[in-house]
């Protein structure tokens, strides 16, 4: 039996050790370039040399032709200092052999300088001198006038852009990770990206100067050539004045063009570098793709050039070209044809084949926890066939309510309402509408973060969800709208977005009884006898439903189930008072309450600022505060509640400008009846007890608000006071 050879191809041995070493090649190489500065080069090595600068520009352009993102090339700016240097070495070593022509006349001297450039100063000039002077001082005012001075202006406005757009970047990535659509990961990533992107624009601005001044340099360089070698034929060498200018033109036009082709197709692949638009194939591909996209266009130029054929111009070459394009255009418009007739047919073969039956009567009398009413021009958003993302967005966003409040979000049913506009939409919850916006399909939310430098056109509006200043504007001003530190999203982040906001803010509304024995039922498995011991032996299932409920009306996240029933089970049997309960919980979830509203200073430590109450306010406060056997109350005047909230307000503008969150901070005793006064007027607004401030947070109080008056209301007084906790 014959054995099978394996199809395994053996690497030798001296290949895997050149490998290890390729770190050490731009070294070397720049070495080497420094030695050709300082020692004569022989003309055969310059050849090599030649040859190679011409193979590196050929080998750079493709690479710019067949990448698909600027970034997939994110050395070319290094690349591109290191070929302008070789073109000015070669330059030099070149320079050096023409003047130092060791001949005895001047037709020896054509092959002083190598092989390569007498060829090529042979092959342009041919028979006429003046003919390859012509021909070379045209490639140098296109190469200087059109290509490098035009990939310079292209390098500058892109970097500009890329840097503008940066901060409106940084913000649609923030707005998605908030709404759960991407992973810490991948918004990482997609940072890091953004950050590349803007270094690779930048680098690519200060590297074009490089090229033009190479261009310069090259023309500086052929007239020193020029005159150079004449001075030297005939003075140094004394030969005859016709036959030295006709050879060291000829070597000038050689050394000039081994150096300015493979500038000028470095220049190419600089420019089209950074005129790519990070699409998903290579040039060629986009290229074929987008000028065949519209074939009436081709089939109007075919018509145009048959036209043509008729006049005294050649008929042939015309009616040709005519007939090619027009053969284009018309497979085209069929391919065009037999795909929407075939996405007719999968759409008819995938349709229902009658209409759906009514859904039962009894149906109708159950009532959804959390329902979403759309108008019929929004129900692409949903319809996964269309396109539609928005059930994955509501899965998302149920996970991250998870992770954030411990809240398992219920189903939301989702229903298209006739009745309603095209765009607009009602959330409603147990049958309720609590909020209610509309949204413009097939457009782009532009909203104003508070850096915008020039306003867009657009349709005015208001953000659902913060209420923020935005603009409806085509998806075609996106690129626009970020270079003008907009943030833009699209109407199914508005819609999820706004979904969002209203659990968070109508999650103790949510939260049923049903779920409370979930979450029992999952923290078992954890800590059973904790469960064992505080249901309904300490609490019953009802009163803990109470408490979670006021810890998420207040933000708290309940999600550490275990810490919380443990507080319960060491003070509920000294007290039965919800209220109190609900601010010994808090004080054991301390750690999470500043986790929501301390930000990190310039040093990394922990910041919060805040409002501080006076405490003889504190103790007015207290005053209306009636606490008995049935639990606590308050029974403070309408008049003065808004004095108090108005004051805190005014405090809170005061916090919010210096980038904190609004946060108030009282006495434990008064805190949930602070929180009660504000929330009407500030639902923003967080309440902390001074007993919930953790150590290693450093607390600044930005303004106090000092007690309410005979005649006059209270006043929030600027207090810059800064203490750390301990």
């Amino acid at each position: 039996m014959a054995k099978g050879r394996s199809n395994s191809i053996t690497i030798p041995a001296w290949v895997l050790r050149v490998a290890e070493l390729r770190t050490l090649i731009v070294p070397v190489g720049f070495v080497m370039l420094l030695g050709v500065l300082l020692v004569p080069l022989p003309p055969a090595m310059l050849d090599i040399f030649i040859s190679v600068n011409i193979s590196l520009g050929v080998i750079v352009l493709l690479t710019t032709l067949y990448m698909r993102r600027p970034l997939e090339f994110s050395v070319f700016p290094s690349l591109l200092l290191a070929t302008t240097l070789l073109r000015l070495v070669l330059n030099v070593a070149s320079t050096r052999l023409i003047l130092t022509a060791d001949a005895a006349s001047p037709e020896e001297a054509m092959g002083v300088a190598g092989k390569v450039i007498s060829a090529f100063g042979s092959f342009v000039a041919g028979d006429s001198l003046f003919v390859g002077v012509i021909i070379f001082s045209i490639l140098m005012i296109v190469q200087f006038m059109v290509i490098t001075k035009g990939a310079g202006r292209i390098a500058e406005v892109a970097a500009r852009f890329t840097l503008d757009a940066m901060p409106g970047k940084q913000m649609a990535i923030d707005a998605e990770l908030a709404n759960g659509m991407i992973t810490e990961d991948q918004a990482r990533e997609r940072r890091e990206e953004i950050g590349r992107e803007a270094d690779f624009y930048g680098a690519m601005d200060g590297a074009s100067k490089f090229v033009k001044g190479d261009a310069v340099a090259g023309i500086i360089i052929t007239a020193v050539n020029i005159l150079g070698g004449f001075a030297v034929g005939t003075i140094d060498r004394g030969w005859p004045a016709g036959q030295t200018a006709e050879v060291f033109t000829r070597l000038t036009i050689g050394d000039g063009l081994t150096s300015q082709v493979p500038s000028f197709i470095i220049s190419m692949a600089a420019a089209l570098i950074v005129t790519r638009s990070g699409d998903k194939n290579n040039l060629g591909a986009e290229l074929t793709s987008q000028l065949t996209a519209q074939p009436t266009g081709l089939m109007i130029t075919s018509v145009f050039l048959c036209l043509l054929a008729f006049t005294p111009l050649p008929t042939v070459p015309l009616l040709a070209t005519g007939l090619g394009i027009g053969t284009i255009g018309f497979t085209m418009i069929r391919l065009a044809r037999n795909e929407t007739r075939d996405a007719k047919r999968q759409e008819m073969e995938n349709a229902a084949p009658g209409a759906p039956e009514p859904p039962p009567i009894e149906d109708l009398l159950k009532v959804d926890v959390l329902e979403l009413e759309v108008g019929y021009g929004l129900v692409p958003l949903i319809d996964t066939s269309q396109g539609g993302d928005l059930l994955d967005r509501i899965s998302a966003v149920r996970r991250q309510l998870a992770v954030e409040l411990g809240l398992v979000m219920p189903p939301v049913r989702i229903r298209d309402n006739m009745q309603h506009a095209p765009g607009e939409y009602r959330v409603k919850i147990r049958g309720n509408v609590v909020a209610n916006g509309g949204v413009e399909p097939g457009k782009l939310l532009a909203m104003d973060s508070g850096l915008v430098t020039k306003k867009i056109d657009g349709l005015p509006t208001k953000e659902p969800a913060f209420g923020l200043d935005a603009m409806w504007i085509d998806s075609q001003q996106r690129r626009q709208a970020e270079a003008l530190n907009y943030t833009v999203v699209d109407p199914t982040s508005v819609l999820a977005t706004h979904i969002t906001e209203l659990v968070k803010t109508h999650a103790d509304e949510l939260l049923t009884r049903e779920e409370v024995n979930n979450l029992l039922e999952g923290l078992k498995e954890k800590a059973s006898k904790l469960v064992e011991e505080t249901i309904p032996a300490v609490i019953k299932t009802g009163e803990l439903q109470k408490i979670l409920q006021s810890l998420l009306r207040e933000r708290v996240p309940i999600r550490d189930m275990e810490s919380i029933l443990e507080t319960i089970a060491d003070w509920g049997t000294k007290t039965k008072d919800l209220d109190v309960l609900v601010e010994y919980v808090r004080n054991g979830l301390r750690r999470t309450i500043c986790a929501q509203y301390a930000t990190p200073d310039d040093q990394g430590e922990l910041q919060l600022y805040c409002v501080t109450l006076d405490p003889n306010l504190e103790d007015q406060i207290n005053a209306y505060i009636d606490r008995n056997a049935q639990g606590t109350s308050m029974n403070m005047p309408a008049r003065v509640a808004r004095e108090i909230a108005g004051a805190i307000n005014d405090g809170l503008s005061k916090v919010t400008m210096a980038g904190g969150m609004p946060v108030v901070i009282s006495s434990p005793q008064v805190r949930q009846a602070v929180w009660q006064i504000i929330e009407p007027h500030v639902p923003a607004a967080a309440v902390l007890g001074y007993n919930e401030i953790v150590p290693g947070i450093n607390v600044e109080s930005l303004a106090l608000i000092e007690p309410i008056g005979a005649d006059q209301p209270s006043k929030a007084t600027q207090r810059p006071m800064t203490a750390a906790a301990s």
